[in-house]
């Protein structure tokens, strides 16, 4: 039994690390030429403010009175620019949003975890493509685009990590360091000649990474005044910087700016999830080459209920996927297109001729397709030209956008299909096999000799041969190592399945004997509840109408006839734990009352069934220590949550059942 846990301990494992090489791989391919629009760019320099853990309806509501806690940014809205909403991917953490904006692609799950602070892998950026950039902010964010820089021109000022304090009475300080950094340098910069020649020059970028707002939501909370007026103190500050920027350059008109946000926020001050408060962002744009406000005479057709309180239905507004501002930044300046950018620029934020939007458009086709003919080659190469099916698309640039992208999801993908039968085959035959020695062993069927030798030789010289011709066609394909084994797991875990044929032989002639209505309603009732449980990972509600229908058991299985108290209780424990999944997920302070009658709930239950039993049937020895155990723990888990209580309480009353 010890052997045959630790292989099937063994084989789930790696039915799991099939998941990262089939869904979490990195989308990043490499050897890409940089492509740029041949006309000259409407900007000479971009300066990118990102206020980290800025909600959209933080900034575009109205104050009661009808005034704006941003009212520089307001006016930007109402008269000097394009304004919309950034929609974010999951996760919604600082890192992924940044690089999603400033590099314009969406970071892989695996290529997140691989590192904070630093490139896990090497990818291009619109830092990377000017210039010279200057930024400031926190340690976390700027280095990393540093680091995947060529050359040295992409200069960071930072503070010092330990003054990101989540606990801080007032974060602001942090947005605050960055405008007088910022302030400071320009000052400095009219006496400093060299450094005066290097901004003079175009396709510059000043990037400020504020992260007040952040800290100070993920400690007071997204309604809290220390947030809101977080946010005031940013609005002040970048006006402030924005006429320092045009007083240095002269009032020339050739700067641009882009005002946004990383990620949202829940009303609970964390972040990293799908909530609209999290994906929703805001987007101002203004300055060289950017549309005005422009104002519209019906109100726009946007069905989530924010309009109406922003106030804002009489201005055009231009939502855009986060990854699109990376191209539109590279517009402005004349810069190439990252080379991994996967978005599309968004053409309403231009104001510049039909010709430049159209040569814009066509370099951020051509930046695509290089991608996609990259790809597409890899993927040619590691296959075998009979099975290689090559995607079709039309060559035109709008649709050329689309369907380019449609064929690097395609390659990136293209094994998918491959793997996931291989594991599904693999999972099959295990469970099959885990099915065939359950019978053996405990069901009365007729033991079958073992196999002859010769059958055992020939099914064993089939499964070699099977395994070596797998191991050729990979080889020749140039797979990775994790194909191998996800590929030849199931040649074991079926050959298994063959030697205990005679189980399965005397299982297929007892089968007419079988109560054929308590098989099939069991495998419904198994059914259901995978399926229920599968649906529950979306809607956590579906766990309450599982546990619901769970708690008529008795009553199906006709207990309630043999064991009423007991079945009584079963009852009001399952309803009593299915409130559980109708609970808020996440809260910043414990119900300790909900928890404590939770706890003394389970402690009572379980005295009183001990006490109970004695007047029945005397309990073993081993039955009274487990008792005692449980009882403890019911007494521990006062503090604890509410569900590990009542699945003691359900425990403790199914035992003798």
């Amino acid at each position: 039994m010890i052997t045959f846990f630790l292989v099937g301990l063994t084989v789930h494992v790696v039915f799991f690390v099939s998941i990262f090489d089939i869904y979490f791989t990195s989308p990043l391919v490499h050897g890409m030429t940089p492509h740029s629009t041949p006309l000259a760019p409407p900007a000479s320099r971009l300066v990118l403010v990102v206020a980290d853990g800025l909600r959209a309806d933080s900034l575009f509501t109205l104050l009661p009175n009808g005034s704006s806690r941003t009212p520089y940014l307001r006016h930007l809205i109402e008269n000097e620019g394009t304004w919309g909403v950034s929609h974010t991917r999951v996760p919604t953490e600082s890192r992924p949003g940044h690089v999603a904006l400033i590099a314009g692609f969406y970071e892989d799950v695996s290529a997140v975890a691989k590192g904070w602070k630093e490139n896990p892998v090497e990818f291009d950026s619109v830092f990377n493509e000017s210039r010279h950039t200057w930024c400031w902010g926190s340690p976390d964010i700027l280095p990393m685009f540093a680091k995947g820089a060529t050359g040295d021109h992409v200069y960071t000022h930072t503070y010092p990590a330990a003054e990101e304090d989540f606990a801080s009475t007032d974060a602001s300080k942090l947005d605050t360091w960055v405008f007088t950094q910022v302030k400071s340098f320009f000052k400095s910069a009219k006496s400093n000649s060299t450094l005066k020649a290097s901004l003079l020059e175009d396709k510059n970028v000043f990037f400020l990474h504020l992260l007040g707002i952040d800290t100070n939501g993920h400690a007071h909370r997204p309604m809290s005044q220390e947030y809101l007026d977080n946010i005031g103190l940013v609005d002040a500050g970048l006006a402030e910087v924005v006429s320092i920027i045009e007083d240095f350059f002269g009032n020339d008109g050739r700067t641009a700016y882009v005002f946004t946000s990383d990620h949202g926020m829940t009303n609970w001050g964390s972040h990293g999830a799908g909530h609209p408060s999290e994906t929703l962002t805001p987007l101002v744009v203004w300055g060289a080459g950017v549309q005005k406000a422009q104002r519209v005479s019906e109100p726009q057709p946007y069905n989530n209920g924010y309009l109406q309180d922003w106030k804002l239905e009489h201005l055009r507004r231009v939502d855009v996927s986060q990854a699109d501002i990376a191209p539109l930044m590279a517009s402005l300046i004349g810069v190439p297109i990252p080379v991994n950018s996967v978005g599309v620029l968004p053409l309403p934020y231009l104001n510049n001729s039909d010709q430049f939007k159209a040569e814009s458009m066509y370099t951020n086709a051509i930046q695509v397709l290089e991608q996609f003919k990259v790809k597409m080659t890899q993927k040619k190469e590691t296959t075998l030209s009979f099975l290689f099916t090559s995607y079709q698309y039309i060559s035109l640039c709008q649709s050329l956008i689309s369907h380019s992208l449609e064929g690097l999801v395609y390659y990136h993908t293209y094994d998918r299909f491959f793997l996931g039968c291989s594991v599904v085959l693999g999972f099959v035959g295990w469970t099959s096999y885990v099915v065939l020695v359950i019978l053996k062993t405990h069901a009365s069927l007729n033991r079958h000799p073992n196999l002859s030798k010769q059958v055992r030789t020939e099914r064993r010289a089939l499964c070699t041969c099977i395994a070596v011709v797998i191991i050729l066609f990979l080889l020749i394909q140039r797979s990775p190592i994790t194909y191998y084994i996800y590929c030849l797991l199931p040649v074991p875990v079926w050959y298994s399945v063959l030697k205990e044929s005679g189980t399965l032989t005397d299982l297929i002639r007892t089968a007419p004997s079988l109560p054929l209505w308590k098989c099939f309603g069991y495998f419904l009732l198994v059914a259901f509840g995978i399926e229920l449980l599968v649906v529950s990972f979306f809607h956590r509600t579906m766990l309450t109408v599982g546990l619901t229908a769970l708690s008529l058991w008795p009553l199906l299985s006709g207990l309630f006839c043999k064991a009423k108290s007991r079945s009584l209780s079963w009852f009001v424990g399952c309803l009593c734990l299915a409130l559980f999944p109708l609970m808020p997920v996440v809260g910043r302070e414990p119900n300790i009352h909900l928890v404590t009658c939770a706890g003394t709930l389970a402690l009572v239950t379980s005295a009183s069934y001990l006490w109970s039993s004695r007047h029945r049937t005397p309990l073993h020895l081993g039955d009274r220590q487990q008792f005692v155990v449980q009882v403890t723990t019911a007494r521990v888990t006062v503090g604890k949550h509410m569900s590990v209580c009542l699945c003691l309480c359900i425990t403790v009353f199914a035992k003798k059942n």
